[in-house]
């Protein structure tokens, strides 16, 4: 493959590129950067991304002039899997892509149903009140609803950033300091900047895309999903403000930042991330090796041409499309379904607070104050990562509040939005390995933090 670019490289030094071939490189790339990665200032000191201003608009619009979207959509896909269990279609022609989305395994199949109960509950505010609280099922019905404006915005704009070359480009540039750290590609770097800047969601869903079209292995893809995905700045603040804890958040965000690499550098090389075999998805796509006759710069500037020429508006357009109805159809029942039951086990069991224990003993040792209390927000940050924040008493200390704030924030992985799409972007990752991750996460992680809350 790399003999192949060379003799491309070699031809195009001949030729020259199209001009529309550096448009799309270049001018596609910096709209693509600009909606998933400038910091806009929106409300004057707080910043979000383009996107995700465009996210919240649509979010906002659906909410007012279509409540009724969020139901049908799980109805569909209650009644698709429903019927799938029971009648085999033939899964051939133009619309063959949608059957899998549609005909379901029973397991998800009944996900799907007990989605279609919350909703129907949340919705028109019938049965049990537990389920249908705003706390439990209302607030994953809620966030639902955000989720099928971020797969439209996402899944339009996605292919600015990722198919016209700035990943290729940066990822050879990059992949020298990227490689050696952390054992992925370069090209993951972008992923990280469009974690820390719009969303985790975002970014694992840029990444499960880029692992489908062979730039990442499975090993790679999971690395990055559950290394690379940090929460955006926004929710940052939120966690810091909902634990008071403000006042100290240059402080929590770069602790959270500095921790989160070196539990990326030690997590990709123990199990079970280091057994994930380095299978690609179909051809291997990616290569970021500098030949010894070019210079990093001119072959990143190659990489790039090549991948923007292969990169038209029509199939854009056409896998957009496909990617916002799979994420609709695919992700959120699984949200409404998973993040209500988990909910409910913590607000109406007193199950967490047994199985918590051992790690309320491990935070008695590390002389964390109110270690027992506490003990439970290290463990149901597994369903959502914001339930530490609303459980935590706002009457312990600052050096305790500010420990369960940035643990939330390190874990990485909840199941109501990034664990549910690991676990379907078929990376080598399933429940149980993922907790097994998480709990590696935060054992390393609760030393590191109790040092430096204790400088507070």
């Amino acid at each position: 493959m790399v003999e192949k670019l060379e003799v491309e490289g070699q031809e195009k030094s001949k030729t020259g590129y199209k001009i529309s071939d550096i448009f799309k490189f270049l001018g596609c790339s910096l709209f693509g950067c600009f909606m998933f990665l400038y910091p806009w200032d929106t409300t004057g000191g707080t910043y979000n991304t383009a996107l995700s201003v465009l996210t919240e608009a649509l979010d906002a619009l659906i909410r007012q002039n279509i409540p009724w979207l969020l139901t049908v959509v799980v109805i569909f896909s209650a009644v698709s899997a429903l019927v799938g269990c029971f009648w085999k279609i033939q899964k051939s022609g133009r619309f063959s892509w949608i059957f899998p989305l549609m005909f379901v395994s029973k397991p998800y199949a009944l996900t799907r149903l007990i989605a279609l109960a919350v909703t129907i509950c949340v919705v028109f505010e019938v049965g049990p009140e537990a389920v249908r609280s705003e706390d439990v099922g209302g607030s994953m019905v809620s966030l639902a609803q955000t989720l099928i404006a971020i797969a439209v915005t996402l899944s339009f704009v996605l292919p600015f950033l990722t198919d016209c070359g700035i990943m290729e480009f940066m990822g050879i540039l990059l992949r020298p300091l990227i490689r050696p750290l952390f054992k992925v590609p370069g090209r993951a770097s972008v992923d990280l900047i469009a974690s820390w800047l719009a969303s985790s969601n975002t970014a694992v869903l840029i990444t499960g895309n880029q692992h489908q079209n062979g730039y990442y292995s499975k090993r790679e893809a999971a690395s990055i999903m559950t290394n690379f995905s940090l929460v955006s700045i926004p929710f940052c603040m939120v966690i810091a403000e909902t634990l008071n804890v403000t006042n100290h958040f240059l402080l929590l965000y770069g602790s959270v930042t500095a921790i989160g690499l070196l539990l990326a550098m030690i997590g990709v090389r123990i199990p079970p991330l280091a057994n994930i075999p380095d299978e690609y998805c179909g051809e291997k796509n990616i290569n970021e090796e500098v030949p010894e006759a070019s210079s990093l710069l001119s072959w990143a500037w190659l990489a790039a041409m090549k991948r923007a020429k292969k990169f038209g508006f029509m199939n854009a357009l056409d896998a957009a499309g496909k990617m916002t109805i799979g994420i609709i159809m695919d992700l959120i029942p699984i949200v409404i379904a998973w993040g209500t039951l988990g909910s409910l086990l913590v607000n109406e069991t007193s199950i967490m607070q047994w199985i918590s224990y051992p790690m309320g003993a491990y935070m008695s040792f590390l002389g964390i104050e109110g270690a027992f209390d506490i003990a439970p927000t290290t463990l149901v940050g597994f369903i959502d990562m914001f339930i530490p924040a609303l459980i935590t008493s706002p009457d312990l200390p600052v050096q305790t509040r500010f420990l369960v704030a940035g643990l939330s924030l390190v874990q990485i992985i909840y199941l109501t939005e990034v664990g549910s799409i690991i676990v379907k972007s078929n990376v080598g990752l399933d429940i149980k390995r993922l907790f097994v991750i998480f709990l590696e996460r935060t054992i390393i992680a609760l030393p590191l933090l109790a040092f430096i809350s204790k400088s507070l």
